[in-house]
């Protein structure tokens, strides 16, 4: 640990911050890489006196804040950390970074599964760092969860962050696109929950290049109109889910309407869109007869 003071810490902060970036960003490096909490950052702040311990010296903090800036590569994959909900997950440019906006697809289900007692069934597609899988089954420690994911690498990233999440047995992860790797599941599922790819081509080649460049295509692109995974997930579900299952998918904000519309011809019910606190229609859920 390295000792410095307050006050040359708050000097040195303000100085990085000054060339660019924000805030929340430049709190992920000093909690990563440095040590420091969100908490502890508040605190130094209020009481700007003493020293503070740092793992990291402020030139290698500066170092890779200077290559974030230069090169737009996001902290997360720089400090190979993100936190999601009340997670910290390992991520590398196998997974995509889940969004904070994401976060409120698991308060739909608690919504909907109110009781963390009950012995449910759920699957989740397309899984990348596992963030929302591992949530499921921590919250609902009598269930089980399955999770799939198209690459190996994210599954191996997923199944580190469960591990280190986690001591409990109630959530497995299988290799495949899809629903091809479950079907030993079909007619099973209490839910299925996916944040598919659902980028549309035009939009995928206009994304700032610290997403373009850096995240996963294979996690963001969905077809010419960004529907085309929504589309076979919808499609596949009544396979899988049981009567009264349910569906839930992030979409793009202005696929909502258009979801519930392949939702509909695919018999689902109670279908629904529902806003992310930016008053987006980011989420569509359906119920299966």
């Amino acid at each position: 640990m390295l000792s410095i003071s307050v006050k040359e810490f708050l000097i040195w902060k303000k100085k990085q911050l000054s060339k660019g970036g924000d805030q929340q960003t430049f709190a992920v490096l000093l909690d990563c890489i440095g040590g420091l909490s969100r908490n502890d950052i508040n605190l130094i702040t209020i009481n700007p006196r003493g020293t503070l311990h740092l793992k990291k010296k402020l030139e290698f903090l500066e170092s890779v804040w200077d290559y974030h800036l230069s090169k737009s590569c996001p902290i997360q994959y720089l400090c190979g950390i993100t936190f999601w909900r009340d997670l910290k997950l390992k991520v590398t440019n196998k997974v995509l970074i889940p969004r904070p906006e994401t976060e409120l697809i698991v308060d739909i289900v608690f919504n909907i599964f109110q009781s963390k007692s009950e012995k449910l069934f759920f699957a989740e597609l397309g899984t990348g760092s596992g963030a929302i899988s591992i949530t499921l089954a921590l919250a609902y420690p009598l269930s089980n969860i399955v999770a799939t994911d198209i690459d190996q690498d994210a599954l191996e990233i997923a199944n580190k962050n469960f591990i280190n999440s986690s001591k409990q047995s109630n959530l497995k992860f299988y290799c495949g696109n899809w629903w091809s790797p479950l079907k030993n599941f079909k007619g099973k599922l209490d839910l299925a929950i996916s944040n598919p790819p659902y980028i549309p081509k035009e939009t995928y080649e206009k994304l700032p290049k610290e997403v373009k460049n850096f995240e996963p295509k294979v996690a963001l692109l969905g077809g010419e109109d960004g529907l085309k995974h929504i589309r076979e997930i919808i499609q596949k579900a009544p396979l899988f889910l049981k009567e009264k299952g349910w569906l839930i998918l992030e979409n793009h904000f202005d696929q909502g309407e258009k979801v519930k519309e392949i939702l509909t011809k695919n018999k689902f019910t109670s279908i629904e869109i529902v806003k992310d606190l930016s008053g987006i229609g980011r989420f569509t859920i359906g119920r299966y007869k």
